[in-house]
């Protein structure tokens, strides 16, 4: 029986990335759908769950991204309010990669060191993936803030962070690099999450910062979020500290995610979120 993968995007478009990703996985056939929002996804919903036996069930899952976390958390729930008794597939969220690229990188700075007691600053966090690293450093016990241009972004950031995983991350303004130099000065650990080709620190406003000790950047496109480190460094030692780049714990990233569409067609009960993606990542890393 062939393994079905059915791509729900919030986006008109579904995302090229995750069909690839979607075969490299174990899908058969990744069918997508763009365009979507609870209002219009019942149908859709409905006849990935009634069309199996219970038995071959698990060989139906659904994916859900897009470029909105938020929209993609409404989704989400919408599907899953269409289940009932035996009638449910298994589902993951990752809008816009966000829950694994963000598992992939703290799970690699997890390795790397403790992060349990630790100040982390996650710069320009108020995206996707910012903000669902943030909550997963704090997860695991270090103080977390996040920085955005302005404040009212940071504390919504914060606010949605609180309400979907119950941690406290704290907001500050930081509009151009030296105000981000400012807002690391006490920090042990370094994630920057900006958009791409965005400088966010420049290597000189770090390299002589004795407290830092990780730094990780997810941007991949020059010029990189922190000056003076390399998208490829896994792990590298720079002035002192442990640097990971956009590839260097891509690898990480994508392999995750290969495992987590693999995991979807174990059985037909697989809800795969922000938790139990981290939960893989750190056993991977």
């Amino acid at each position: 029986m062939k393994k079905l993968l059915f791509q729900f995007d919030t986006d008109t478009h579904p995302s090229v990335f995750d069909t690839v990703v979607g075969y490299d996985g174990g899908a058969d056939h990744v069918i997508g759908h763009g365009g979507l929002m609870p209002e219009n996804v019942t149908g859709l919903v409905e006849g990935a769950i009634f069309t199996r036996a219970p038995k071959d069930k698990k060989n139906t899952a659904i994916f859900i991204g897009g470029s909105d976390m938020v929209a993609g958390q409404k989704l989400l729930a919408a599907v899953q309010r269409c289940f009932f008794g035996g009638f449910q597939v298994s589902v993951m969220l990752d809008s816009n990669g966000s829950n694994t690229t963000a598992a992939a990188a703290v799970a690699k700075l997890a390795a790397s060191g403790t992060l349990a007691g630790k100040k982390a600053v996650v710069l320009a966090g108020t995206g996707p993936v910012g903000q669902r690293a943030a909550a997963m450093l704090a997860m695991e016990g270090a103080n977390v803030s996040i920085t955005a241009r302005k404040m009212e972004r940071a504390v919504v950031a914060c606010d949605n962070m609180k309400r979907r995983f119950g941690v406290d991350i704290t907001p500050l303004e930081a509009a151009d690099n030296n105000a981000r130099a400012i807002a690391i000065t006490d920090a042990q650990i370094v994630l920057a999450t900006g958009a791409a080709g965005v400088e966010l620190l420049t290597v000189e406003q770090w390299q002589a910062n004795t407290s830092l000790e990780m730094i990780a950047d997810a941007n991949a496109t020059p010029p990189l979020g922190i000056g003076g480190t390399d998208m490829m460094d896994k792990g590298e030692l720079r002035h002192g500290k442990i640097i990971w780049g956009a590839i260097g714990f891509g690898t990480l990233k994508l392999a995750l995610h290969r495992a987590c569409v693999g995991k979807l067609f174990e059985d037909n009960k697989q809800v795969l979120d922000a938790e139990n993606i981290f939960a893989l990542a750190k056993e991977m890393a």
